[in-house]
C-alpha cells in the first residue's frame, strides 16, 4: 500500500470518527420504550425520550414504570424532576411505587 493511500485511509477514518462524535450529542435517545401505569390504570408508553432533560410522566403521573431502553432513569416525585425521595430505575428493570410516595410525576435519564 502506498504512503498517499494510507494517509487518505487514515484521513478519512478520522473524519469519519470526528462526525460521529460531533453529532452523537444531538437529540440523542434512548434506545426502547418507557412504559407506566397511571393512578388510574392507564398503560402509557413513550418510545425512545431524548436523553437529555427533563420528561413529564403526563395523566397524572406513574405507578409503575417499566425501563426497555438500554439507559438508567432516576424517576422525581416533582414535575420538574425535582422533589425527594428519588427513585433510580436500572435499564430493563421495573419498580413500583411504594408508600408514602404516591406517584412519580417526572424523570430524568442518566448519560
Amino acid at each position: 500500500m502506498s504512503v498517499h493511500r494510507r494517509l487518505g485511509a487514515i484521513a478519512g477514518a478520522l473524519l469519519l470518527s470526528l462526525t460521529v462524535a460531533g453529532c452523537s450529542g444531538l437529540g440523542r435517545t434512548a434506545v426502547g420504550p418507557i412504559t407506566y401505569v397511571t393512578p388510574t390504570d392507564q398503560t402509557v408508553t413513550v418510545h425512545s425520550p431524548k436523553v437529555t432533560g427533563c420528561h413529564p410522566l403526563l395523566r397524572g403521573g406513574a405507578k409503575t414504570v417499566h425501563n426497555h431502553t438500554l439507559i438508567d432513569m432516576v424517576l422525581y416525585p416533582g414535575r420538574a424532576c425535582t422533589g425527594k425521595p428519588t427513585s433510580y430505575n436500572a435499564t430493563t428493570l421495573s419498580i413500583r411505587v411504594t408508600p408514602p410516595l404516591g406517584v412519580w410525576r417526572s424523570y430524568s435519564l442518566v448519560h
